[in-house]
């Protein structure tokens, strides 16, 4: 009996966890949007949705298995069942994508395992004032959090040498073939979009011009900036959006700028200025930064082979 009343505490606090953190969030966004008229931005996901929801997640674990007394390991094994089914029901019920549900998995887990260490040595305590006031701040940080308007952008920057004259390298620049080679960065590798093809309509400023990716998405843009053998710089005007991270990022201009090295070679810089409405910045940007350096060097090193050869 004992056995199987241990089963159903583990598996309520499981199910109850989750079942409170969506009816948390989905009551905030609610009360925030359409009664309080406050809008902290379009899509964008508050860093409380992934640390505060996940400690409280694991707080409420923690009262459910108190009395099964669990290992460190056990309670952190239990939290990684917790953390896949939370993001099971992320999937199914906010539509996210596989690649996006493996970026955030990580986090995930490192707080709800935290939160079911806080919870399993606040209920050691056992001090109904304290659990109530740890509780109660940890809500207010979510609700704060979730009505403050929230922006980031940032650049990333990369340097390629080519073993080519300027005036080869830019006409590959403005406009490059497909890329047969194969991908070798593991985000593409399963499944997440990479550049394939570039376009252009024209060689002036404000014409049009397409960078086609692997799966047929199509980023529609407009060149900005067309100094001839120096500056490529284009604004990207539409985008795709997609369950995958691409929902969560915009990529705002990009820029190819050429120097002369003097001695038959070229340097290639690509840069990049994108808007990420996922939060935390700390975290969510190492990936962003990753991602557009590795279309970069996908792009570049493409442009490096068409130029020498």
């Amino acid at each position: 009996m004992k056995s199987n009343s241990n089963r159903t505490n583990a598996i309520k606090g499981l199910i109850i966890s989750n079942c409170i953190a969506f009816v948390i969030i989905g009551i905030t966004k609610f009360a925030i949007n359409k009664l309080l008229f406050i809008n902290s931005g379009a899509g964008v996901l508050v860093f409380s949705e992934f640390i505060i929801i996940p400690i409280l997640m694991g707080i409420i674990c923690a009262w459910y298995w108190k009395g099964l007394q669990l290992k460190g390991r056990v309670s952190a094994l239990y939290s990684c069942y917790n953390s896949f089914l939370a993001i099971f029901l992320s999937s199914v019920f906010l539509g996210e994508g596989i690649i996006c549900l493996i970026i955030v998995s990580p986090l995930i887990f490192g707080f709800m395992c935290l939160g079911t260490f806080i919870g399993r040595k606040m209920f050691e305590v056992n001090n109904n004032e304290l659990n109530v006031s740890i509780v109660a701040v940890l809500l207010l940080v979510f609700i704060t959090d979730s009505i403050t308007e929230h922006h980031y952008q940032n650049e990333v920057s990369d340097q390629i040498v080519i073993n080519a004259p300027i005036n080869k390298v830019w006409k590959n620049v403005v406009a490059f073939k497909r890329i047969k080679a194969q991908n070798t960065f593991w985000l593409f590798r399963i499944g997440m979009p990479s550049p394939i093809e570039s376009t252009v309509e024209g060689r002036y400023v404000g014409a049009g011009r397409k960078c086609i990716f692997s799966n047929g998405y199509v980023f529609g843009e407009k060149i900005a900036v067309y100094d001839s053998l120096q500056n490529l710089t284009f604004d990207v005007i539409n985008q795709p959006r997609d369950p995958e991270i691409m929902n969560h990022i915009d990529i705002l201009r990009g820029q190819f700028l050429l120097k002369d090295n003097g001695n038959g070679t070229t340097t290639l810089t690509g840069n990049s200025w994108y808007k990420l409405y996922v939060f935390p910045v700390w975290y969510y940007d190492i990936w962003a930064q990753s991602i557009t350096r590795n279309v970069h060097l996908r792009v570049m090193k493409h442009i490096k082979e068409l130029s020498e050869n």
